[in-house]
C-alpha cells in the first residue's frame, strides 16, 4: 500500500536534507517571504486609487525598479508576467511596432538548446521558425547562424538566445550574436532566467531588445517574472488582453506580494564577485570528487563532466557516469537526503532524453546518465560533502555491479 501523504512527509523531514536543485527553484529567501506576508497584511487593488490601492502600486513600482536594477534597464521597461514562460510568448511575436509604426519580423532564430518555451516559437508560426545548431561545446554555431542569415535574406530576422543553459551552465556569446543580427535589422530576445544573480548583466551592453526573467531562480516566489523591452519606441501587441494594467502590456490584476517578493530577491541577488567565488569553489569541489571516487571504482573513463572546457555559469555541473541511468541515481541521491536534477524541471517530473546534450552530439548512452547539481545562495560545503559521501556509495555499486559483469563474461 502506497504511504499516507502525513507519514511521507515525516519521513521526508526526518532526513538530513542537502537541495542541489537551484537551476529548477531556488529556496524562498527569508528577505522575500518577509516582503510577501507584509503585501498580504494589507488589502487592496493597485489599480484602485484609495490609500490602499496607492500602497500596492507603491510596492509594484518599487519591485519594477528592483527587478530593472538587476540587468541594467530602464525601469518603464520592466512588465511583470505570471512567469518567464509567458513573458517569452509576449516577446516572441511578428507583430512588431517601431515608433508607432509597423516594423514586424519575418523569421523567428531559435538556438537549438533553448529551453522549450522559447523554442515553441511563442505567436511566431511554425513556418516562421528556423533551428539555429550549436558547436558541441554547447555554444552557437555563429558561422551556421550567419548561412542561414544569408538564406533568408531580405527578411527581417528575430533572434532568440539564452545566456546561460539551464542544464549545462554553459554561457552563449550574446552580445556577439545581437550585433550580427542587428547588423541585419533584427531583433534579439536574450533569455537571462539562469543568468540573472550569476552573471554581471547589462541590457544595453548584451545590445538585445527584449530579456526574461524568473522571480524562482533568485530565491523569490513561483508565479512572477518578467518581460523587459530595451526600447522606449518598440512595442509588441499584448499577449492577454482584458484590463489596463501593466501600461496595457499584460492583462490582470498584479500579484503584489509576488511581485513585492520578486523585487526583494533581485535586489539581493546582484551580482556581487566574493559570492560568485564562493559558489565557484562549491561547485569546483564537487567535480574535483567526482575524479577519485569514479577511478576508485574502475570508472574513471565513464565520466564526463559538460562544459568543463567551455564558458560556464559558476554555479552549475552537468555530469554523466556511462552505465548509471539518471532515473537510478536520482532515487538513491533523494533517498540519501540530496535533490539533484536530470536537466530542466518542466517535464512533470520525467526523467527523458535531453535535447540540449542531443544538440551537442552527446551519445545517447552518455546524455541518458546526465546529472546537474546547481548551487546558490544558501548553498554550504556540507551539502557538498554530504553529496560526495552519496555519490561514494552509488559508485561503488556501479563499480561492484560492473566488474561482477566482466567477471560473468569471462
Amino acid at each position: 500500500m502506497p504511504m499516507e501523504p502525513h507519514k511521507w512527509c515525516l519521513s521526508y523531514m526526518s532526513i538530513r536534507r542537502s537541495y542541489l536543485d537551484y537551476n529548477a527553484s531556488a529556496p524562498l529567501r527569508p528577505q522575500v517571504l518577509a516582503a510577501m506576508q507584509d503585501a498580504f497584511t494589507h488589502p487592496g487593488n493597485a489599480s484602485s486609487i484609495h490609500g490602499e490601492g496607492r500602497h500596492h502600486r507603491k510596492l509594484i513600482e518599487a519591485a519594477r525598479k528592483q527587478v530593472a536594477e538587476l540587468v541594467g534597464a530602464d525601469t518603464d521597461g520592466v512588465t511583470f508576467t505570471s512567469s518567464a514562460t509567458e513573458a517569452a510568448n509576449l516577446a516572441l511575436t511578428p507583430d512588431l511596432t517601431s515608433d508607432g509604426r509597423p516594423r514586424g519580423a519575418d523569421v523567428l532564430f531559435v538556438v537549438e538548446t533553448e529551453h522549450p518555451c522559447i523554442l515553441s516559437g511563442g505567436r511566431f508560426e511554425e513556418r516562421q521558425i528556423v533551428t539555429v545548431p550549436v558547436h558541441p561545446n554547447g555554444q552557437i554555431d555563429l558561422p551556421a547562424f550567419e548561412s542561414l542569415l544569408t538564406q533568408h535574406a531580405g527578411k527581417v530576422p528575430y533572434l532568440a538566445i539564452q545566456l546561460v543553459n539551464s542544464e549545462t551552465g554553459i554561457v552563449q556569446p550574446v552580445a556577439e550574436a545581437a550585433k550580427i543580427v542587428r547588423l541585419r535589422g533584427g531583433y534579439v530576445l536574450c533569455d537571462a532566467v539562469q543568468a540573472a544573480g550569476r552573471l554581471p548583466i547589462n541590457i544595453g551592453e548584451l545590445g538585445v531588445d527584449f530579456m526574461i526573467l524568473s522571480a524562482h531562480k533568485l530565491g523569490g516566489p513561483q508565479g512572477v517574472g518578467a518581460y523587459i523591452n530595451a526600447h522606449s519606441i518598440l512595442s509588441v501587441p499584448p499577449a492577454i488582453r482584458g484590463g489596463g494594467q501593466e501600461l496595457n502590456r499584460r492583462a490582470g490584476t498584479e500579484n503584489t506580494a509576488a511581485i513585492s517578493g520578486f523585487g526583494v530577491a533581485a535586489k539581493l541577488a546582484a551580482f556581487d564577485d566574493k559570492k560568485y567565488m564562493d559558489t565557484v569553489a562549491l561547485r569546483d569541489s564537487i567535480e574535483s570528487s567526482l575524479h577519485p571516487i569514479c577511478a576508485e571504482n574502475g570508472l574513471a573513463d565513464q565520466l564526463t563532466i559538460f562544459g568543463g572546457n567551455t564558458q560556464r555559469v559558476g554555479n552549475t555541473c552537468l555530469f554523466s557516469v556511462e552505465g548509471l541511468k539518471a532515473e537510478t541515481a536520482l532515487i538513491a541521491f533523494d533517498l540519501d537526503g540530496i535533490a539533484v536534477s536530470s536537466g530542466s524541471a518542466c517535464s512533470s517530473g520525467k526523467v527523458g532524453a535531453s535535447h540540449v546534450l542531443d544538440a551537442m552530439g552527446v551519445k545517447p548512452e552518455v546524455a541518458r546518465g546526465a546529472i546537474r547539481v546547481s548551487l546558490g545562495w544558501d548553498s554550504k560545503q556540507e551539502d557538498v560533502e554530504h553529496f560526495a559521501r552519496s555519490f561514494q556509495r552509488i559508485i561503488r555499486r556501479l563499480g561492484e555491479m560492473t566488474q561482477n559483469a566482466i567477471a560473468g563474461a569471462a
